[in-house]
């Protein structure tokens, strides 16, 4: 959905969250924004689908995903509930994708979103240094305005001896 730019205050906020102390972080962002303007809130949770995994023959891929996302539906419950004591009216989505940012822009055009809520870092890692941000993918793909709440860089995992080349900047 085209972006109105008549409209200045949101009505649709859409929080892609991968449970993050960083997602959170957008969740209170998102929160204060939809209180102030009576918008609704969309929480999405992307459960990252990896087809050319090997799994054990007694786990299942579906296995996976349905325990991942009763996982998700649970800590949403959380969620939501602040979010109803504040009487902001909110809706969870779970989804299943391989291309996490390409899902969030679905979900955002699906629902109709005016403003999409998201942090710099999330649980990815050192990832995106080697494939790409989800957080710049989602910049340069959204429809509507975003909100890119600069968050510290998590401590990085991943050494190489390519030296900085896999670790968050």
């Amino acid at each position: 959905m085209p972006y109105d730019h008549a409209s200045v205050n949101p009505s649709r906020i859409l929080v892609p969250v991968d449970f993050s102390p960083s997602s959170h972080q957008a969740l209170d962002a998102a929160a204060d924004l939809a209180e102030k303007s009576n918008a609704q809130v969309t929480l999405l949770h992307v459960i990252p689908e990896y087809a050319n995994a090997v799994l054990p023959e007694t786990v299942s891929q579906e296995t996976l995903v349905e325990a991942e996302r009763i996982a998700a539906n649970q800590r949403f419950a959380i969620s939501k509930a602040a979010l109803d004591a504040k009487r902001i009216a909110c809706s969870i989505v779970v989804e299943v994708g391989s291309d996490v940012a390409s899902m969030i822009i679905d979900v955002a055009e699906r629902e109709n979103v005016d403003l999409l809520v998201f942090t710099t870092h999330g649980l990815s890692g050192w990832y995106p240094q080697v494939f790409g941000s989800i957080a710049e993918k989602l910049v340069k793909l959204a429809q509507c305005p975003v909100l890119l709440l600069r968050t510290p860089k998590p401590d990085s995992t991943a050494k190489v001896p390519f030296g900085r080349m896999m670790e968050w900047w």
